[in-house]
């Protein structure tokens, strides 16, 4: 039997404007006189939603803001109310849905820590017992008697996360909180979802924007899409479809989209453009081909020792690789005026999906800054990819090889002691 149940669930809300007095009158009398008024919109942020959950599963969620993820979650731990349908939980909930949710500010951490455990029915015998635990997790032993409400919200999800994975709840229901804090902290708390997925066998619903993060410790997701199940099931699948819907989105806002750059003055970038593996001038690549890819700069102050380099990242700003012109273009003096400065990549290893390129200038023995630019063109990656890549942004060139081990006397005798012993 199922721990969770969702079937058919649905929640409206009825999206309001803010009406001056006049307005509001004029609606009253004509209440009154028995005259309709205008109603306000409904809005489904869900509609019929329908699944299951197994124990011992781990349930990814994800989708673009305002998909309905945390509308869910909130349902699943029985903080709202359904407008149709209904939820079957069949155990308990220890739900870490936002930063502070489920702990009092008015209270100390020590007292928010038994809080949690009574909600949750564990006897405070066994809250006591974890309570060293819960408290060396979080790493607020220093304020762990003071009110909560002094915390910053950091510390505020430190404790509210050690709670909940801390305590015997059947089910743990995880929203963004990973994300949060300190990158020390975020690896603990990345190990300690491993263990209660692998070690304890915790049914977890996790969202999450981080989709490398989904894929590597769900064994099932679920798409959301304005409210609805647009896709549900193997991470891998379910992951690279909705990669599939971003990098759309994303080519779509490319005209609108505003690049970081900063720079002494010295130099204007006037133009970047790539040209493909048959010198045509193009907007997208294809993978493992050749291109070129070509920096229009026009110099205002004669530079000496000037490098360029230029680089990939994704659009959230993950810098892939890096490349300077120091060891292969000796420019000891680059006069005023247009210059064009040409890169040539061979096989662009870059796997399918939209990137952006980030370039910069630097002068002088000290290597001072002239220009430095992020997403100054954002670019997309097409092409089929061999069956031997499947994870991550570039390919390697690599081959695999079976090598023979030849057995002697020797090694026999060992190896038939290892397996007798």
């Amino acid at each position: 039997m199922p721990i969770i149940e969702v079937s058919h669930l649905t929640k409206e809300y009825q999206l309001g404007h803010i009406t001056s007095l006049k307005e509001n009158v004029f609606n009253t009398f004509r209440r009154l006189g028995g005259k309709p008024i205008q109603q306000r919109e409904d809005f489904k942020a869900l509609d019929d939603v329908n699944f299951t959950i197994e124990e011992g599963e781990v349930v990814g969620i994800i989708g673009h803001n305002g998909a309905g993820k945390s509308t869910l979650l909130k349902h699943l731990a029985n903080i709202s109310k359904p407008t149709k349908g209904k939820v079957i939980v069949r155990g308990s909930i220890a739900p870490l849905i936002e930063v502070g949710a489920g702990v009092n500010p008015e209270l100390t951490g020590r007292e928010n820590i038994f809080l949690n455990g009574a909600i949750l029915g564990i006897p405070k015998k066994i809250i006591q017992q974890k309570l060293d635990e819960i408290i060396d997790f979080s790493e607020l032993e220093q304020f762990i008697d003071t009110p909560v409400k002094r915390y910053s919200s950091g510390m505020t999800v430190k404790l509210g996360f050690s709670i909940a994975t801390s305590m015997e709840a059947d089910i743990l229901i995880v929203d963004e909180v990973l994300a949060v804090g300190d990158l020390a902290f975020q690896r603990k708390c990345f190990d300690r979802m491993e263990e209660l997925i692998k070690r304890q066998g915790k049914t977890i619903l996790l969202v999450s924007h981080n989709i490398r993060q989904i894929q590597r410790l769900c064994h099932r997701v679920i798409l959301l899409d304005h409210g609805r199940i647009n896709m549900e099931g193997d991470p891998q699948t379910v992951c690279d479809s909705f990669y599939e819907q971003n990098d759309k989105r994303i080519k779509a806002n490319i005209d609108h989209a505003q690049y970081r750059a900063e720079g002494s003055g010295e130099i204007e970038l006037v133009e970047l453009y790539f040209l493909d593996h048959t010198d045509r001038k193009v907007e997208s690549l294809l993978y493992n081909q050749n291109c070129s890819i070509h920096f229009k700069i026009h110099v205002l102050q004669e530079l000496e020792e000037v490098t360029f380099g230029f680089g990939f990242h994704t659009t959230d700003f993950l810098y892939l690789t890096t490349h300077n012109s120091e060891e292969q273009l000796n420019i000891n003096r680059l006069p005023i005026g247009d210059h064009e400065i040409v890169c040539k990549v061979n096989r662009l290893p870059l796997l399918p999906g939209i990137y952006s390129i980030r370039f910069g200038i630097t002068a002088g023995q000290a290597a001072r800054t002239i220009f430095f630019g992020e997403s100054l063109k954002h670019f997309q990656i097409f092409g089929d990819i061999p069956i031997t890549i499947r994870d991550g942004f570039f390919a390697l060139d690599a081959r695999w090889k079976q090598k023979n081990i030849k057995v002697t006397e020797n090694t026999r005798h060992f190896n038939d002691r290892d397996l007798t012993s």
